[in-house]
């Protein structure tokens, strides 16, 4: 069966974009087909604002790997990328999180989809609704556009 996966990409250590297209080549090569990308989006951090800014981008795969190996592939690359977890929301030379997993809703000690935050943060709904304006939100049953509409996020996104 193959699933219609939404992830956000984000990076602001080291060649921001450079380190975007490995990780979209590494998930191409190793989750499933590239669908779509987002153009990137530049935001200051989101949560610990004393580091660099990020970009970021959305991306949507067609993969017929269950959800828990899709994040194990997501690790793993984070991983051979160089990503070390030394502190929550802490700079990252990359982040890939997992925001749709077709519509499904998974709620694991390690895996919740929808991403739970996904709704409160603008960095991650707006390079999705670029791709994915028309998706519902499997739990708050709203298009993902309006999502971005309703967001209380008032951080500023630039679409680079």
């Amino acid at each position: 069966m193959t699933h219609d996966i939404f992830l956000l990409l984000g990076t602001n250590l080291g060649d921001r974009a450079g380190h975007l297209a490995t990780a979209r080549t590494a998930l191409a090569a190793r989750a499933g087909h590239l669908v779509n990308a987002s153009a990137l989006y530049e935001t200051v951090a989101w949560g610990r604002t004393d580091q660099p800014d990020f970009l970021n981008q959305a991306i949507a795969l067609s993969s017929s790997l269950e959800a828990h190996a899709l994040l194990e592939v997501m690790l793993d690359i984070e991983q051979s990328l160089g990503r070390v977890r030394r502190e929550h929301w802490g700079p990252r030379v990359i982040d890939i999180d997992l925001l749709l997993y077709s519509d499904h809703v998974i709620d694991t000690p390690t895996l919740q989809v929808p991403h739970p935050r996904m709704p409160l943060r603008r960095f991650a709904l707006m390079p999705l609704a670029e791709i994915a304006g028309g998706v519902i939100h499997p739990v708050l049953h709203k298009k993902i556009s309006e999502l971005l509409a309703e967001c209380p996020d008032q951080l500023a996104v630039k679409k680079l």
